[in-house]
């Protein structure tokens, strides 16, 4: 993940119980993951959320992705 990305998003136990958000802000990046899931699009989010800005929707896309991939999956054997 680009470090510019990664430098927009914050986890801190003080901040929405330690779950990642926007640096700054208390949008959580679950947040802006669903609302895109939902269908909202870019402006969407953009008019809705002030704070955000077009760059925090792509760290959030992108650290999603990171965290997908560096994801451990145990399988069990005959299953």
């Amino acid at each position: 993940m680009p470090e510019k990305l990664l430098e927009r998003i914050e986890v801190n136990p003080a901040v929405m119980l330690g779950k990642p958000v926007i640096k700054g802000t208390r949008i959580p990046i679950e947040l802006i993951l669903q609302k895109l899931s939902e269908g909202a699009n870019e402006e969407e989010l953009l008019d809705a959320y002030t704070r955000l800005k077009k760059i925090d929707i792509r760290a959030a896309l992108a650290y999603a992705a990171s965290t997908l991939a560096h994801e451990t999956i145990i399988l069990q054997a005959g299953t």
